[in-house]
């Protein structure tokens, strides 16, 4: 009896520290494929509602160790995943290019606060950036959450502090709120994000 309930004490506990979040230890593949699929079925549905592109979406999922791709391109058509990479998430109060927040993002849609800011956002007109690979995406914040954007420059780019492979256990440098990828990756997007004849929905979640 002793030694059930000691086995039963150490699965719950190994349970807890794999944590649901997501910041302990990657997700297993299924259970990541499961969770993306479920939001891609929400994602779709707004498209749908608002005249956005039904082919593709953004998926960045906040729960996910910044050191591991949480940057997903969604294929709607083929129901699975067409490009994945790194993406930052905001400093906050954390040292700027610091990966001091990689398992504690804090989210704010205050100008100043150096945050990133949850919700869905429609990817706009294309431009010049100073950084990365200088091409550059504005972000049209559709929520109470994120409205904001635009007014705090919160924009797609490359940088080059970013790399192409994951570093977990490992974070990467933090923006200042920018959902900034790798150069290579970000290149691979501005190829498709080209030749989009609707907006692209971009949704940051957790």
């Amino acid at each position: 009896m002793k030694l059930i309930s000691l086995l039963f004490i150490f699965c719950f506990l190994g349970c807890v520290n794999n944590s649901v979040e997501g910041f302990e230890k990657p997700f297993p593949v299924a259970a990541k494929m499961a969770m993306l699929k479920k939001k891609a079925i929400a994602a779709k549905a707004y498209c749908k509602a608002n005249d956005m592109d039904l082919s593709t979406v953004i998926l960045i999922n906040m729960n996910i160790h910044s050191g591991l791709k949480r940057f997903v391109v969604w294929d709607f058509k083929k129901d699975t995943i067409m490009m994945e990479g790194l993406v930052t998430h905001g400093c906050g109060t954390s040292k700027w290019g610091s990966d001091e927040s990689k398992t504690k993002p804090v989210f704010s849609n205050t100008p100043d606060s150096h945050c990133s800011s949850l919700g869905k956002y429609k990817i706009g007109e294309r431009g010049y950036s100073s950084w990365g690979i200088h091409v550059k995406y504005l972000l049209h914040g559709l929520e109470s959450t994120n409205n904001n954007a635009l007014a705090r420059t919160v924009v797609l780019h490359g940088w080059n502090a970013i790399p192409d492979y994951e570093t977990y256990p490992d974070g990467i440098s933090e923006s200042w709120g920018c959902p900034a990828v790798s150069n290579d990756f970000m290149a691979a997007l501005d190829s498709l994000l080209k030749k989009k004849a609707n907006p692209v929905l971009l949704w940051i979640y957790k």
